[in-house]
């Protein structure tokens, strides 16, 4: 009696579907993805066991239902596929050529951060919370959508308007695009990945939205009065205000220039 046959391509194989089930454990993990996922497994096992038993009837009914299983999960799973499937396309930078096929060929305007920096300082000196969202190549259409449409020139006063405590715009985000505030009291999505305790709903929602884009997401908090940027899935806090305008300009530039690098490289 011989041994079952096992080659370097079986190693690679179980190492790969190990990868694929982690990373899908992360994407989901937080939400109750985890327990469907069980539920369905369950529904399987139990299918494989009818079967066995030759159990026509039950056999037949969950071999419907498990037939029908790929179209279940992406509807159940339509928001963490989702997810996912941005995750993946944000981390392939060099691809971005891909994306810049279905962008229209207009120029895209600069955004002026001097506005954004003023209301930001001003703003943290009373401890009015904000969260400001600057994009970039990503489209954020689903973001500002569920928002309330503005279409203003970016300025000091109206930052510090829409985000005034007793103002109706002031819960949620406001998106800038170029020079134009698009949106406000947009809602962003919670990152699910584990951070400090400390971090209140500004900033999860401000990690979560940079998870997914590229867009820039400053945080100014209720609480401390303390600025914040978060970028690529990661957060710098209390960051000073006369710093916080080379930080921007920094990141900006810096998207730029990976932008070019692509153009030119096709």
């Amino acid at each position: 009696m011989g041994f079952v046959p096992f080659s370097f391509i079986d190693l690679i194989d179980i190492i790969l579907v190990a990868v694929v089930m982690y990373w899908i454990y992360r994407t989901t993990k937080g939400t109750n993805a985890p327990y469907i996922l069980t539920g369905i497994i369950v529904v399987y096992l139990v299918w494989v066991v009818v079967r066995t038993l030759n159990m026509e009837l039950l056999s037949t009914i969950l071999g419907q239902i498990i037939s029908v299983g790929v179209i279940a999960l992406i509807i159940v799973f339509q928001p963490e596929i989702r997810r996912f499937l941005q995750m993946i396309g944000m981390r392939q930078k060099r691809f971005g050529f891909i994306m810049r096929i279905f962008l229209t060929g207009d120029d895209a305007v600069a955004t002026q951060v001097s506005p954004i920096v003023t209301a930001c300082r001003e703003m943290a000196e009373t401890k009015t919370g904000a969260l400001i969202v600057i994009g970039q190549q990503s489209d954020l259409k689903l973001i500002t959508e569920g928002g309330i449409a503005l279409d203003a020139k970016v300025s000091t006063s109206l930052l510090k308007n829409i985000f005034f405590k007793n103002a109706p715009l002031h819960d949620g985000a406001a998106v800038i695009e170029g020079d134009r505030v698009v949106a406000a009291k947009c809602i962003l999505p919670v990152t699910q990945s584990e951070v400090p305790k400390s971090y209140g709903t500004r900033h999860r929602a401000a990690i979560g939205l940079s998870e997914i884009s590229d867009a820039i997401v400053v945080v100014v908090s209720e609480e401390t009065g303390g600025i914040a940027i978060a970028q690529g899935g990661s957060l710098r806090r209390n960051i000073e205000p006369r710093m916080l305008q080379q930080i921007l300009q920094r990141y900006l530039n810096l998207n730029r220039r990976q932008s070019s690098r692509s153009e030119v490289a096709e």
